[in-house]
């Protein structure tokens, strides 16, 4: 578990070198304790970024999650890649009772996030009133069977077959996947500590630097430390922020968001506008945390029984910590 802490120490004298740019339809960041290795870790984060792409996008006809979904009811060969993201799926699936949910990509679809955020319409603003009602009213209503405890793994042969009529959407966790597999290559490929952090889902590998990686922690990932929010620091391990307020469209004139109710297959009701969450990955971080904005309420006894240091942000602005969160 890593550890945190709170106010942000001084920063101590080190060879931090850091580089960003737009990657996954979101913003990647890269530090690194060895400014020399930058460009190489770089060049190894990117590849990673683009394997996960290529293996996991439904945004993109060629990938092999789309070839999936097209063969739904039939065995398909893929990657080792899209194998362990799929499994990564299945795992936040079982650990959350389904509320980290990898099979409801018709529902996401259906609620009009069918291309990449960059293209959808959204909201140019929204007033504080709108902001603490439901995100949405129902526009649609998917409903579909728990597809996710009948998709077929054999790894023997590398092929997986998902169910007739489910369409599969890795979006709750391949993300963080990819912060922690490109974290973890860039620190054996240098030998220098590594932070990646994905739209504010970060990875670190190798020692802390000095006494923690600093991070602020506000509602979207975007904004600046001037943001409100909070900045604390980790050990190690990763942390990851699910939010609905970062990602939001217009559907039918109405804001939706991209946190799904499994039972429903519409945008949840919201208790918490934003999750965040500390844990031994960015991959667990992230399953706990969109997990809680799933759960609302429950989320808050979960996340403590887990012992998962948590910051939850109620729609009213209120702000629980869970779990010695700082």
């Amino acid at each position: 578990m890593p550890t945190l802490a709170s106010p942000l120490p001084s920063p101590p004298s080190a060879d931090l070198a850091t580089a960003r740019w737009t990657a996954l339809g979101t913003t990647a960041v890269l530090r690194i304790t060895r400014s020399s290795a930058l460009i190489d870790a770089r060049a190894i984060v990117e590849d990673e970024l683009a394997a996960i792409d290529r293996a996991c996008s439904r945004f993109r006809a060629d990938s092999e999650i789309e070839r999936v979904n097209a063969s739904a009811g039939r065995f398909v060969t893929v990657s080792s890649l899209l194998l362990e993201a799929l499994e990564v799926a299945l795992r936040a699936a079982r650990l959350t009772g389904g509320a980290v949910d990898p099979t409801l990509g018709e529902a996401i679809i259906l609620a009009g996030y069918s291309r990449d955020f960059s293209e959808l319409e959204r909201p140019r603003s929204e007033p504080p009133a709108q902001a603490r009602a439901p995100a949405c009213r129902p526009i649609i209503r998917a409903r579909r069977a728990s597809g996710w405890k009948l998709i077929d793994i054999d790894h023997g042969s590398s092929r997986v077959r998902i169910p007739a009529g489910v369409r599969l959407d890795l979006g709750a966790t391949a993300k963080a996947l990819a912060a922690d597999r490109a974290a973890a290559a860039a620190r054996a490929a240098t030998g220098a500590s590594v932070l990646v952090s994905l739209g504010g889902d970060v990875a670190t590998a190798g020692p802390a630097y000095g006494a923690g990686w600093a991070i602020h922690v506000t509602d979207d990932h975007r904004d600046g430390p001037e943001a409100p929010g909070q900045t604390i620091t980790i050990a190690g391990g990763g942390l990851a922020t699910s939010s609905i307020t970062a990602r939001r469209w217009l559907r039918a004139g109405r804001v939706m968001h991209h946190i799904l109710d499994p039972e429903t297959g519409e945008p949840v009701e919201p208790t918490w506008r934003t999750a965040s969450v500390a844990a031994s990955s960015c991959v667990d971080a992230n399953i706990a945390s969109t997990a809680a904005l799933v759960q609302g309420e429950s989320a808050l006894a979960w996340l403590d029984e887990l012992r998962l240091p948590a910051r939850l942000v109620g729609v009213n602005g209120d702000v629980h910590a869970v779990a010695g969160w700082p």
